[in-house]
This record gives C-alpha cells, structure tokens and sequence, in this order.
C-alpha cells in the first residue's frame, strides 16, 4: 500500500470529507437501518454539514494527496463525534492512524480520556474501537432526525495526558 500521510483539515477538504463520510455510512450504517422515504438525501446532508462544522478540529488521512479518510474532535469536549474511511480504503490501518493522531494531540492538551460512540450493530466499528484500546461504558438508545431509534455503543480510552512544558530547542 502506498504512504499514508496524516494532516490537518483544510477547508478545501470539506467536500471530499463529506463524500467520504456519506460513502461510510452508505456501505455500513445505512444497512443496518429500516430504509425510510428519504434517509439517503437527509443523511447526505446532514454529514455534508458535519464535515463543514468539523473540518477545524479534524485531521485527514492522504494517500497520494487524496484524502482517503478523516477524524474530528468535538470542540470542547474530549469526544471524538466523527471517523470516516473510504470503504474501499478500510482494513488498512487507516482509521487507526487517524484515531491515533487525534489521540496524541488530546493528550498533548492534558487530556485523561476520550470518548466516543457507534452504532451496536456496526459490529465491524465497535471490534475495530476495542483493538484501539476503548472500553464499552454503556448501550443507550438513541433516537436522531430521519432514524428510528437505534442502540449506540459508547466507548472510552484512558489516556496518558503530557505533564510539562513544550520549549523549544
């Protein structure tokens, strides 16, 4: 496989974000669900507006210069809302890398922990946050616009926040 390289958003990104977002959920969330009369639209733009809201707390994946995935963090929160791969693209180490990253730059803010959620049924995603070091905390139904209720899985990972200075050398 080529050389992933991971970097900070950039607005520019914002339409491939949301491309990437929606394929994900396309292939694996959306048949998980009971379809409903518009879902794929709302759902579409509903990710499209969380790429756009994201995109400044979030880092992308690159392969050859063509962002392949990415990972936001709430602004205010120790919560990773959003992590999205090509679904061609997933298997290959991608989505670790990108939770990694986001990981280290929460810790370098002092962090002790992250948290955050998937869908139960997303077997696929809650093995994948298990190997990466989460914990389940808690099963919850949750009810969105244009879903039925579904039960999510929250997950948390201790972390091992940065204790000093940051100098220059």
């Amino acid at each position: 496989m080529a050389v992933i390289d991971i970097r900070k958003a950039e607005l520019a990104d914002v339409p491939r974000m949301a491309h990437i977002a929606f394929s994900a959920w396309d292939t694996g969330i959306r048949p998980l669900l009971d379809e409903k009369p518009g879902q794929r639209d709302s759902e579409r733009l509903r990710l499209s507006h969380a790429a756009a809201s994201n995109w400044q707390n979030g880092v992308v994946a690159t392969i050859d210069g063509i962002v392949v995935g990415w990972c936001c963090r709430s602004r205010r929160r120790n919560y990773i809302p959003f992590l999205f791969v090509m679904p061609d693209m997933q298997g290959h180490g991608i989505g670790a890398r990108l939770l990694n990253r986001m990981e280290t730059m929460l810790e370098l803010e002092g962090a002790e922990r992250v948290l955050l959620e998937t869908p139960a049924d997303n077997v696929r995603a809650v093995r994948f946050y298990e190997r990466q070091g989460y914990h389940i905390l808690a099963l919850r139904t949750a009810a969105r616009a244009a879903h039925e209720p579904f039960m999510s899985v929250h997950l948390e990972k201790e972390l091992h926040p940065f204790d000093g200075e940051i100098g220059e050398d």
